[in-house]
């Protein structure tokens, strides 16, 4: 079988390898699309802090049940399945306690370990999601990135009733603010400084959107909320102004959930975190039941997919995905591989 093999930064190349075998209590998936996100493009340049090469990518994907080893129950040939990409240690505190997401020996495949860059690939039983009817192949490589979105939401608790404001229109920014939604929030704002990303958000049903190259944080809170503010944000830039923004501007007590990667460290004013009593609360990928929740709202309809594929590329032109982005990074959201 094929696989794309990232030997070096802007470099990859394909190799043929034996076809693997499903062993007691795994999958064998014949994988049929791939997602590309931010995290791929920081490993193409070279930027990724925790990424060696050379290191096969992909960790938002979906495939077709090839065959299944011993002791798998419930897994179907021909069912469309995903999985999660976490290899964890099972050992350390965070995992005892069912905190394996954040695994004090976590590793991602497609960054510290291989992703499923290749025509078929080896799932563990206890990491697949089967992907319910009427799923298609490009929603379930979207399951990954809207677990992101089920999991942070969770993580600021209730929601309904709320105003909350999404700092980033991204794949990401997207996903969170259609949870807010799906959660009962009042009133959601999203900003951005692409137009672009900001019409997608609308095509998904996420009205009130602004550039922040246009409108202050300030004014777009006033224009939506008027004088009931906002009580929760979700930081989906990784920038210092947006996290700042957010921190000077929310409620008093609010909540702040950090889903950016942060290339600089910032610098934030922790004075007015302290005085006005604001939770700021870390967020990392997900767990087995944002999958499970992601993959549900996404079947039903409550999670809106179509207007985030911006475009498809053959598994063979895997490298000329990444240079569309290049050149079209204002106006890509995701970008599929097909095989």
């Amino acid at each position: 079988m094929l696989q794309a093999l990232m030997t070096q930064p802007g470099k990859i190349k394909f190799h043929e390898i034996a076809k693997p075998k499903p062993g007691k209590g795994e999958i064998l998936l014949q994988i049929k699309r791939i997602g590309i996100c931010g995290s791929d493009i920081h490993v193409y340049y070279g930027k990724h802090p925790f990424t060696k090469y050379p290191i096969v990518q992909g960790h938002e994907y979906c495939g077709i049940v090839e065959a299944v080893g011993e002791e798998v129950e419930n897994m179907k040939p021909k069912t469309l399945a995903t999985a999660r990409p976490q290899l964890v240690c099972g050992e350390c505190s965070p995992c005892r306690r069912g905190d394996y997401n954040v695994c004090e020996k976590l590793k991602v495949q497609g960054f510290q370990a291989n992703g499923c860059a290749q025509e078929f690939f080896i799932v563990p039983k206890d990491r697949i999601v089967p992907l319910p009817d009427p799923i298609t192949p490009d929603q379930g490589a979207l399951v990954e990135p809207a677990a992101v979105g089920a999991h942070s939401t969770a993580r600021a608790g209730e929601l309904k009733g709320k105003n909350i404001v999404v700092l980033g229109a991204g794949t990401i920014g997207n996903m969170v603010a259609q949870f807010v939604r799906a959660r009962g929030a009042k009133n959601i704002l999203i900003t951005d400084l692409s137009d672009y990303r900001l019409q997608i958000a609308q095509k998904c049903g996420i009205k009130n959107t602004s550039n922040a190259k246009k409108e202050s944080l300030v004014d777009a809170t006033k224009r939506v909320f008027g004088k009931e503010g906002f009580q929760v944000a979700f930081e989906a830039v990784g920038a210092e102004q947006t996290i700042a923004d957010a921190i000077r501007n929310i409620e008093k007590g609010g909540k702040i959930v950090v889903l950016g990667v942060f290339e600089k460290k910032p610098q934030i004013d922790m004075s007015i975190v302290g005085e006005h009593e604001i939770s700021l609360i870390g967020t990392l990928m997900y767990k087995h039941e944002d999958y499970i929740e992601a993959a549900k709202m996404i079947s039903e309809g409550e999670i809106i997919t179509e207007p985030l594929v911006t475009k498809h590329f053959p598994f063979n032109q895997y490298i000329d995905a990444y240079k569309y982005i290049e050149k079209q990074a204002d106006k890509t959201m995701k970008v599929m591989i097909d095989l």
